[in-house]
């Protein structure tokens, strides 16, 4: 069974957050084996710069690494990423899964974005809109288009 793993930057506070995340959780364990791991993201001064930023992004990005493995096929979701249609996202996991690996770590950024070094290790680049939407949130959109995509690979009712 295919592995997806998501490494995301902060910790889920809203409940109505957490109650999706447990839903969708609950849905694709159908599907796949989900590992959800989260890391602290740093404390932000009232006053940034280029420097301050880049600082940020590399402690966040330092712990996003800890929990990658290196056999596993590695997506970011990032503003510069590729947009793709549910239909497309559905077969580019099918693909990975009988082609590459049996495992993909999704990696979701903090409020400043992902580090470089993040950027430059990811297999794929994908962006979820042009519009900006908090990272906690982006958690919910990847989880329901995962399961998506399985109900379309499996030609199962809920895509249409």
């Amino acid at each position: 069974m295919l592995t997806i793993n998501i490494v995301c930057v902060g910790k889920i506070k809203e409940n109505y957050l957490k109650d999706a995340i447990d839903e969708y959780s609950k849905r694709l364990s159908k599907y796949c084996n989900l590992n959800i791991f989260e890391v602290s993201d740093e404390k932000l001064p009232n006053k940034i710069n280029p420097s301050i930023i880049n600082e940020v992004k590399e402690k966040e990005c330092n712990r996003i690494l800890e929990h990658i493995k290196k056999d596993s096929h590695i997506i970011v979701l990032d503003l510069k990423g590729k947009e793709v249609s549910s239909e497309d996202f559905s077969k580019k996991i099918e693909d990975i899964a009988l082609n590459f690996n049996s495992s993909i770590t999704f990696v979701i950024g903090g409020t400043l974005g992902l580090a470089d070094n993040i950027l430059n290790i990811a297999n794929e680049m994908l962006c979820f809109s042009k519009m900006t939407f908090p990272h906690q949130l982006i958690r919910v959109f990847l989880l329901e288009q995962l399961f998506r995509a399985f109900k379309i690979s499996k030609n199962e009712t809920y895509h249409w």
